[in-house]
């Protein structure tokens, strides 16, 4: 762990590496963003290195100081005692810091022999020494007060995705299913480390050498399995293996119906508790046993719809409708399923963007999830989405700050978290809100793209490419099997286009609008490829221009501020192209409440 953490804004990285510089020519360690191991937890990893640390240099500047990320480190500095601030811009402070001096920057000129960088490595020398006493003092007075601990088992396991045998690609959603319950029955283990969904599925239809695979993920044990669904028999093949010796730790097979899907995996987890010879808490049993619905077919038809609406498009009416009727079968057969009735509202929330209108339906569908569970974190992002969509910004900031207390992991909140903050041009926290998303899920491509939007918006290059190189290799694992698909085409063009690759990307454009010329999704990700990054305005507002004449109420405020689009604000052709769309709008809704 090192000595200082420096928190700062991301576009704010050129001024900051001389400080780091100036830092470590003292002889003291630095932890700062560019030092982020790949693959590693990004929020964990703050985390750790925050608690740890002797002091925390905080970077204000215009930027930093609307980040929520850097003013939370800020307080949580301010509180153990251990803030060292300085200032560019003469940045206005965060309230809550105002009281702690802060050195002005403006005038060091990356000379750490000026005044001001002098000022502020006293500050660090004093706050790390000071530090370094107090973590000296503690850690003799607790080793000479408390007892010496008895050794517990403790072991990390890795739950592989489980093969589908079934020989039929379309029940890749049932095996997805059965690890994915797998690996949140496992977590509820006190004594059992359970690695991410998103590291194990990256061996997805791998073939995996154990030993290996468990120095990679540092892991004790691997879990690896198959499933067989037909004719209402489903079979499940499991199998711990050490992962030291690759040995056989227990194995066995289930032959059952489906509908014992639920007492076959609590089962697995028993079998797995036994093996390694672990203590199941009572509450955890419980935790265990407790799912969202004891139905079996409900389940089933709520997993088809998540593997839907996961590798599923943006703008895509037949998979929003799918997800819809899904879930409403899901709720026929368990009303009380709250996960259904979120989803549910997930997939209305999607016709509305393209549809228009407000989304009553999955308003309602929200609601009836948080009437039914109120702490479910995906229920509450939903909503949060959907009051976006409304023009409800702070209801929908509230209902997200909620959604990240409740599980900070989920996939749907960090995707919604994104989502908000993109729209309000806090492109800081919307990079990390997506860079969550896309460890979370490996068949997000669209996280991915707002990535590259988000990077190209704080002007981080690196960032940028990084994301696209990430998002056309998604879109190209998908076009392999349905060449297509014209969403996810669209977003491979951009991806090409943000990597410079213009020839490529205008190709790709070309060949999807003969496939699929109607498609508003298709030309406005287009638009936005030829503006952000080629810089051709010309084309850009041709392709905009056909793109705005399909737009709906819903998605017009969103393209108003999208920052991709900045490039053509000041053009008269686009200014024209904002207003006759207004004008349309407003004409359609006049003659519908004169229908009404």
């Amino acid at each position: 762990m090192a000595d200082v953490f420096v928190s700062y804004a991301r576009s704010d990285k050129a001024r900051v590496a001389p400080l780091v510089a100036a830092i470590e020519a003292k002889g003291w360690s630095v932890w700062w963003d560019p030092e982020i191991t790949p693959g590693q937890e990004f929020d964990d990893q703050i985390d750790a290195e925050i608690d740890a640390a002797k002091a925390v240099l905080v970077v204000w500047s215009p930027v930093s100081v609307a980040s929520r990320w850097v003013r939370g480190e800020a307080r949580e500095a301010a509180e153990r005692g251990i803030l060292v601030p300085v200032r560019f811009e003469q940045a206005r402070l965060p309230m809550d810091v105002r009281a702690i001096h802060t050195t002005d920057l403006d005038d060091w000129n990356e000379d750490p022999a000026s005044a001001p960088a002098q000022e502020f490595l006293r500050a660090l020398a004093t706050m790390v020494a000071r530090s370094q006493a107090a973590q000296t003092a503690k850690a003799g007075a607790v080793a000479a007060a408390a007892p010496v601990p008895e050794e517990s088992a403790r072991f990390t396991i890795c739950v592989l995705p489980f093969a589908n045998m079934s020989g039929d690609p379309e029940q890749e959603y049932f095996s997805d299913g059965i690890t994915e319950d797998i690996i949140t029955d496992l977590s509820k283990i006190s004594a059992l480390a359970v690695t991410s969904r998103n590291s194990a599925f990256m061996y997805k239809d791998k073939h995996v050498d154990i030993p290996r695979l468990a120095r990679e993920l540092k892991v004790s044990h691997v879990l690896e399995g198959s499933v067989r669904k037909a004719g209402g028999r489903v079979r499940i093949s499991a199998q711990l293996v050490d992962g030291a010796t690759n040995n056989h730790v227990w194995a066995e097979r289930y032959d059952r119906d489906s509908s014992d899907i639920f007492a076959l995996q609590d089962e697995i987890s028993a079998a797995i508790v036994k093996a390694l010879q672990l203590r199941l808490l009572p509450e955890e049993k419980k935790a265990i046993e407790r799912r969202g619905t004891d139905n079996a077919e409900a389940h089933n038809l709520y997993l088809m719809a998540r593997q839907t609406y996961i590798t599923g498009q943006e703008a895509d009416t037949r998979s929003a409708e799918a997800i819809v009727r899904l879930c409403a079968r899901a709720t026929e057969f368990d009303p009380g399923y709250a996960r259904a009735w979120a989803l549910m509202a997930v997939g209305y929330f999607k016709l509305h963007q393209l549809k228009g209108g407000r989304a009553d339906e999955g308003r309602d569908a929200a609601e009836r999830a948080l009437a039914l569970e109120p702490k479910l974190a995906e229920a509450h992002a939903i909503k949060a989405q959907i009051l976006l969509q409304d023009g409800e910004a702070d209801a929908a900031a509230a209902e997200v700050a909620i959604a990240l207390k409740l599980d900070p992991d989920s996939y749907e909140t960090n995707r919604s978290a994104g989502r908000l903050s993109y729209q309000l041009h806090r492109h800081e926290d919307a990079i990390r809100y997506y860079e969550n998303a896309v460890k979370l899920t490996d068949a997000d491509v669209n996280s991915a793209m707002m990535l590259i939007s988000c990077y190209a918006a704080v002007g981080d290059a690196v960032g940028k490419r990084r994301a696209a190189e990430l998002a056309l290799k998604r879109t190209e694992s998908v076009l392999a099997q349905d060449q297509y698909n014209s969403g996810v085409t669209a977003y491979s063009a951009y991806a090409l286009a943000a990597l410079g690759e213009g020839e490529r990307a205008k190709a790709r454009m070309e060949r999807t609008l003969l496939i699929d010329p109607e498609n508003f999704n298709t030309r406005y990700n287009f638009a936005c490829a030829l503006s952000v990054h080629l810089k051709d305005k010309q084309a850009a507002l041709d392709m905009l221009e056909s793109a705005f004449a399909m737009v709906s109420e819903v998605f017009l405020p969103y393209a108003k501020v999208d920052p991709d689009l900045d490039f053509l604000r000041d053009d008269p052709r686009y200014q024209a192209m904002v207003a006759a769309a207004e004008a349309r709008l407003a004409g359609a809704v006049e003659r519908d409440a004169a229908r009404a």
